[in-house]
């Protein structure tokens, strides 16, 4: 038998090892089904586990905004007097001759709104669909001398378009950044890798990305029967995200689109092409799917998120942040 005394201090360190490797299960225990070291299970059955996993990558998102419209048509036709084209000026007259070319140019407004679905890939690349609608005036299309006015100027179409996007900056790429910049320090210089730590496991909850969009217009209201949309548009923009939490954020999103209309009038042989170039500022939110279920077992006030029987809970509303830090309930 071990003799425990203050003068046997190797007798004392020995049994606490002992006891150290006895009882590892106790230590491991979850006493109160709450663990810190999440796994990443979301549900109790291989199935619904990877349902949950592939579920938490999409994102449903409303957008909203205001948009200027520029118009330019090249007219030219063989008999424009099947169109309705008039002098601008108080004495000119119409002299347009068959074959004459004209420039014609105008502005207006326009006021679309978006319903998407978006797909994360690795926090590498976005790829998204959704449905939009869009009002607007149809400017009328005028130079110096002429001006092309159809029989109406308000519009509607709806539109079905995809996106496919790539994140220029976000959380990763700015963890990555920090350590190319403190790549000079050495492993050995402890405050500047305690440095490194702290900044990198900052909430960071901006994002940026690259967004390409192309899709198909149909129209709705038309200013002139004579006009429709048989081709396809495509566009660019600028998404600027900011993360409310890990399931909502909302977005800045400026952008340009490059859409092409056919104007054509019953009795002219040939079809005219109206070239439209559309500059938007788009305000929205973005709702991920919650791949981590609610909390409901009784008693538990856990607001971050932790496990129970080894499944991943959250304990907060998809609308804060699960693993809050100080200062920040």
């Amino acid at each position: 038998m071990i003799t425990l005394s203050r003068k046997n201090p190797c007798a004392l360190i020995l049994l606490l090892v002992l006891c150290a490797l006895q009882t590892p299960g106790l230590a491991q225990e979850d006493i109160f089904g709450i663990e810190r070291k999440l796994k990443g299970r979301k549900s109790d059955n291989e199935l619904g586990n990877v349902f949950r996993n592939v579920v938490s990558n999409f994102s449903f998102e409303f957008s909203a905004g205001a948009a200027y419209q520029e118009h330019a048509l090249l007219f030219s036709s063989e008999s424009p007097s099947n169109y309705p084209i008039r002098a601008t000026g108080v004495d000119q007259v119409m002299d347009l001759q068959p074959g004459d070319t004209l420039s014609l140019k105008g502005g207006a407004m326009a006021y679309p709104v978006n319903l998407g679905l978006r797909i994360n890939v690795f926090n590498f690349i976005t790829v998204g669909a959704g449905y939009g609608r869009e009002w607007g005036r149809l400017p009328v299309l005028s130079s110096p001398e002429y001006a092309l006015e159809l029989e109406s100027s308000r519009y509607t179409y709806d539109k079905l378009y995809g996106t496919l996007g790539i994140v220029l900056w976000g959380a990763g790429k700015r963890n990555a950044f920090l350590r190319w910049q403190y790549r000079k320090y050495s492993g050995n210089n402890i405050y500047m890798q305690s440095e490194l730590k702290q900044r990198a496991r900052q909430i960071y909850p901006w994002r940026l990305v690259l967004e390409g969009e192309f899709g198909s217009m149909m129209l709705r209201q038309v200013p002139d029967p004579g006009l429709t949309a048989p081709d396809p548009y495509y566009g660019i923009g600028l998404r600027l995200e900011y993360d409310f939490s890990e399931y909502a954020r909302a977005f800045v999103k400026p952008s340009a689109s490059f859409r092409s209309f056919a104007y054509a009038e019953p009795e002219a042989p040939e079809i005219q092409s109206i070239d439209q170039n559309l500059y938007t500022l788009q305000a929205g939110i973005s709702i991920s799917l919650p791949g981590t279920k609610k909390c409901k077992v009784p008693g538990c006030r856990v607001v971050m998120k932790h496990l129970h029987n080894g499944v991943e809970y959250r304990g907060s509303s998809i609308w804060f942040r699960q693993n809050r830090k100080v200062g920040q309930w």
